[in-house]
């Protein structure tokens, strides 16, 4: 098999009509350079130089070789390129943002992998409004994980790519000291209390829409936009409140979940991600978080 030094010394000494100044190029002695064009004819069993006492000349046959050669070089310099780059890709570290409620979803993945890999990952929890702006122009974030409830005022750059991971349902979280209230009517329940999210936020604005739809104006005994608090009061018995599967995870026994069907609402959770930092390593990640 050819040496690729070989090779590039040919293409040196064809390029400059001598031993000498293609040896003082590449830091060989002149020597060097004789000893591997004469390994390379016998090689290839061809004469690719005409000696004499005071010159070489290259042969018809040394130049076709050159030009093939600076082809061949040219190809095996952009696989190394490409190959380090892959691996540079492979190694750096995933910076990964999440809202708080996928937190069970990211730590059950991370638990199944290697100690390597799980190092590798940084995490930074947030609301998905909190999230998106650390990934824009000169953002640390690579990619992070966000939800969407209908059409709410969540936006983000247009470069960003958006990768589809799960569709979380709602349920109706009822106090267990209420009993039992099956069927679960729309007009059983309004005119018991009820914890809702903030006035003015996105969230409160879909869900009073879901209300409304059913001409319903619940009894708000609470405003909370923490899923984990809205839960803690629920248990408590101060009201009822739309809660998503993913955070109702490990609830407690104070609480009676309703999957009831006039609901049938969810929120949409999606991965935004730069494109240029979508790493093997990073859509592998996002692939395991898809729920």
């Amino acid at each position: 098999m050819l040496k690729p030094e070989h090779l590039r010394t040919l293409r040196e000494v064809v390029q400059l009509g001598s031993f000498a100044a293609a040896a003082n190029r590449l830091g060989y002695t002149s020597s060097a350079v004789s000893q591997q064009m004469a390994a390379l004819e016998r090689q290839i069993g061809v004469r690719l130089f005409e000696r004499s006492a005071h010159s070489v000349l290259p042969t018809g046959a040394a130049e076709v070789l050159a030009r093939h050669a600076a082809t061949v070089l040219g190809d095996m310099e952009r696989m190394i390129a490409t190959v380090q780059a892959v691996h540079r890709n492979s190694e750096r570290r995933i910076h990964l943002g999440i809202f708080p409620s996928f937190a069970d979803v990211l730590t059950g993945v991370l638990g199944r992998m290697e100690d390597r890999d799980r190092a590798g990952v940084r995490v930074t929890v947030g609301e998905s409004s909190q999230l998106i702006p650390r990934l824009g122009a000169g953002g640390e974030m690579d990619a992070a994980i966000v939800y969407q409830v209908g059409n709410s005022g969540l936006s983000w750059p247009s470069a960003l790519g958006r990768r589809w991971i799960a569709e979380d349902r709602y349920k109706v979280v009822l106090p267990a000291q209420w009993g039992d209230l099956a069927p679960h009517r729309a007009e059983q329940l309004v005119d018991l209390p009820w914890i809702m999210h903030h006035p003015g936020s996105s969230d409160a604005s879909f869900f009073e829409g879901v209300f409304s739809r059913w001409s319903l104006h619940p009894r708000v005994a609470c405003h909370a936009d923490d899923f984990k608090i809205m839960l803690a009061m629920v248990e408590a018995g101060m009201g009822a409140a739309l809660i998503p599967d993913l955070a109702l995870r490990g609830h407690g026994p104070g609480v009676v979940v309703a999957d009831v069907p006039w609901l049938n609402t969810s929120r949409s959770i999606f991965a935004l991600a730069r494109p240029e930092r979508e790493t093997a390593r990073l859509l592998s990640l996002l692939d395991a978080l898809a729920v």
